[in-house]
């Protein structure tokens, strides 16, 4: 079986969902009989290809990115890649048969999946990610009602239409409700993400927010308007926030106006293979989030044995269970925020029964397991071709 697979965003650039295109390649790397290739974004000017094993092949194309910009993707960098990526993968099929294509996120990479549906009928299947679906992000609230139709085509043509939680699937079906969705959850590693109790610092309550990127969305700001209310009462709370991205700065601004810098430190972009440190450091994982797909932070940090504070959105409410592993917060409530954070930073037996029904929970899944149903709905979506043919 030979798969074509499309994901613009791939470590170093981008977040969850390149991560999680990283994880699955390398589970199909152990899948005999299976070859995938990765059309994706290039970090620099130059085409690069990279191997997985000997049955994955990564193709980096140059749309222009560079180490200032790896994090954020403008208009134009999506126009560049889909142009890119249909000129480079039509070649690639002049020369290579394949089964079927395998889009993460509807736009822009399942446009070029319907493409080749049209003019090769090659079967694909779209992998929702959060930002592709309307309704997700403010950031996109114009581009969303302007091409609403092309996200319901796209997805009627497909072969198969998956969410990563059950949050994006209802979000998904306010579009196109007649649209059979499935659900395929991120995984985690939990191997290298472990609980290791020897790192943290004694006397120190570490609040960790593990955002790959940083964005309005991920409502941080209230955040630090809690560390705020609970910073003369209680000395010993620091927090550390992961990534980069567009809020970035002025979320800085905000820290060095309450007078925080020596409270909250923006840490910047931790490369995926060193990010269990931090959390291994931390006591509590805070995700404030507006909305979120299926957070792979979220499930780091479950896996590290982390108590979760995060809004109800999007996966959290498959992740966090309130007051079994984790405490459910209102959504831009700096004060709710705040109240959460001091239980926890108080309780310290309800923070280890929490830590142990995250690990608990986090040991269920895996990467492995996730590769492991995409390759299955590959046959699945084959054998239905087989039998209309």
């Amino acid at each position: 079986m030979k798969v074509l697979f499309f994901n613009y965003e791939y470590p170093p650039l981008g977040g969850g969902a390149a991560n999680a295109t990283e994880y699955i390649l390398r589970e199909y790397a152990k899948i005999p009989g299976l070859k995938v290739d990765l059309v994706t974004s290039s970090v620099d000017s130059e085409y690069h290809l990279d191997r997985i094993g000997n049955n994955v092949k990564v193709h980096r194309l140059p749309i222009g990115k560079s180490e200032k910009n790896l994090h954020y993707q403008s208009q134009k960098d999506l126009l560049v890649y889909i142009w890119k990526a249909y000129r480079f993968s039509k070649k690639l099929l002049k020369k290579e048969k394949f089964d079927l294509t395998h889009s993460f996120f509807t736009v822009p990479c399942g446009a070029i999946s319907w493409i080749f549906w049209v003019t090769k009928k090659i079967p694909y299947i779209i992998s929702l990610r959060g930002s592709d679906v309307p309704g997700y992000s403010d950031r996109f609230t114009f581009i969303y009602g302007s091409v609403s139709f092309l996200f319901k085509e796209i997805w009627r043509r497909s072969a198969a239409v998956v969410s990563n939680s059950q949050g994006l699937k209802d979000l998904a079906l306010k579009t196109d409700p007649r649209r059979d969705i499935g659900i395929i959850y991120n995984g985690v590693d939990v191997e290298k993400f472990k609980p290791q109790s020897g790192k943290k610092e004694e006397g120190k309550t570490y609040l960790t927010v593990g955002a790959s990127r940083i964005t309005g969305r991920k409502g941080i700001v209230y955040l630090i308007d809690a560390i705020k209310t609970l910073s003369e009462k209680y000395p010993n709370i620091y927090m550390d926030v992961m990534g980069e991205g567009n809020a970035k700065e002025d979320l800085e601004a905000h820290v060095r106006d309450l007078g925080l810098e020596d409270r909250i430190r923006f840490i910047g972009r931790v490369p995926n293979n060193e990010t269990y440190v931090h959390y291994q450091k931390a006591d509590i994982f805070v995700l404030p989030s507006m909305n979120e797909g299926m957070s792979n932070a979220m499930l780091e940090a479950l896996a590290s044995g982390l108590p979760i504070i995060s809004t109800n959105t999007g996966g959290a409410d498959e992740l966090v269970k309130n007051g079994v592993n984790g405490l459910i917060v209102k959504m831009k409530d700096g004060d709710d925020l705040a109240d959460k954070i001091e239980r926890l930073v108080v309780d310290k037996d309800l923070r280890s029964r929490m830590s142990a029904e995250s690990r608990r929970l986090a040991e269920k899944m895996s990467w492995e397991n996730v590769a492991k149903q995409y390759f299955q709905l590959y046959g699945e979506v084959l054998e239905k071709r087989e039998i209309k043919k």
